[in-house]
């Protein structure tokens, strides 16, 4: 299963996997941000496969994912995390971040989410995204809403 969107003037986006990222994103300063756990099992039950690839930072990332019921990898960096998300075999990946280590993740995703949170969002990574939303929440609801997706991307 996956989510799809029908986008005037770009055509069908098809959605199967979701990367996010761990510090500055699904967290702030360590602590998970509120709502996120719902939103992703909400995801799930539209049979999107979840995976968080983060560079751990704070070292809670294996944690944070087991919390969220989301498989987790390791990277150290921006190559990294593009292997990763390569090597999970589709190419109808979504991913959200906000770090320069993300940019790997965006320049290979059919659609890439910045998080302007409590962290911030690096200057090099405005190039790679998509959108920029406000909170994790937002991004997460972005992909669940169809209207709000559609009038977002379409041309």
């Amino acid at each position: 299963m996956s989510l799809k969107y029908k986008v005037p003037g770009v055509g069908t986006i098809e959605i199967d996997t979701l990367i996010v990222d761990s510090d500055g994103t699904l967290t702030v300063r360590g602590e998970i941000v509120s709502g996120v756990i719902e939103r992703i099992q909400r995801i799930q039950s539209f049979g999107v496969n979840v995976v968080m690839i983060s560079s751990d930072q704070r070292g809670n990332a294996r944690g944070l994912a087991d919390f969220c019921g989301i498989t987790y990898y390791e990277a150290n960096n921006s190559r990294e995390k593009e292997d990763i998300l390569l090597s999970l075999g589709s190419r109808k990946v979504a991913s959200i971040g906000n770090a320069r280590i993300d940019i790997g993740l965006f320049v290979q995703s059919v659609v890439s989410v910045a998080t302007l949170q409590g962290e911030g969002i690096h200057k090099d990574v405005i190039d790679h995204v998509d959108i920029i939303v406000p909170s994790i929440n937002d991004a997460l609801e972005f992909f669940m809403d169809e209207n709000t997706f559609i009038a977002t991307m379409k041309r």
